[in-house]
């Protein structure tokens, strides 16, 4: 089969569409889970094999069709698969708290050690050429002598990246040991699983997309303080367009 490249076929441009993730990896999956799971339905087993199917499916697709070979996304991927390893297998639903608080403590542990490379997470989750004119930034910062001091406060941004990773996953852990505690394959352990993602949201996902948005603001005032840009100087054009 010919590449889009080959065939002279540009690779789609990805448009974020946030109702859609979360219909697709949340909403659906947690209803089929809390409603599908009885004996006659599809069963625990069924249900969890296609509720975790539609995740799964749609992180397969957004990365073939977008091209978007993305760490956290694989990441991802591979926690689908471990759920539903551990409900099939029907292991310990101890290994669930486990497995829910490993996957954000290893991208957290990626982002500190990333700090001793060339290639620090935070240019590419936020400090990075898709979110802000880093090249305008780079320049504005040599004309003024603050690349080193600038440098400085990427560092502390870049442990507050790490730190609301590691919240994720202490937050992880406590919410699946409170509410998933029926054994692995049972339909009760479909129903807290889908208890456990719909209250994931409001719990985890939320308080970490602010600690996101006040990690994005810590940078923005440090680059006008450092620079004198405005917001819609830093901004990336896409996104400056868009003001």
């Amino acid at each position: 089969m010919n590449s889009p490249e080959a065939t002279g076929q540009a690779t789609p441009v990805h448009k974020p569409r946030p109702f859609i993730d979360l219909l697709v990896s949340i909403v659906l999956p947690s209803f089929i889970l809390m409603k599908m799971s009885g004996v006659d339905n599809l069963g625990a087993s069924g249900a969890l094999i296609v509720a975790l199917a539609f995740p799964l499916g749609w992180g397969l697709f957004e990365l073939i069709r977008y091209r978007k070979y993305n760490f956290i996304a694989l990441l991802g991927m591979v926690s689908v698969l471990l759920t539903g390893g551990i409900g099939l297998l029907k292991l310990d639903p101890e290994w669930l708290a486990v497995k829910e608080a490993a996957i954000p403590a290893l991208i957290g542990v990626a982002v500190l050690v990333s700090t001793l490379t060339p290639y620090p997470l935070i240019k590419t989750l936020i400090y990075s050429p898709s979110i802000m004119d880093v090249e305008n930034i780079r320049q504005k910062l040599a004309s003024l002598d603050n690349t080193a001091a600038f440098e400085g406060r990427l560092l502390r941004a870049t442990y507050l990246l790490g730190g609301t990773f590691f919240f994720s996953a202490v937050m992880n852990y406590i919410l699946a040991r409170w509410i998933v505690t029926s054994a692995a394959g049972s339909e009760a352990f479909n129903e807290e699983l889908g208890r456990m993602t719909l209250l994931s949201y409001p719990m985890i996902a939320i308080p970490s997309m602010i600690m996101m948005i006040g990690i994005f603001y810590y940078l923005w005032r440090s680059i006008h303080q450092m620079t004198g840009l405005e917001l819609d100087e830093i901004l990336a054009k896409q996104h400056r367009e868009k003001l």
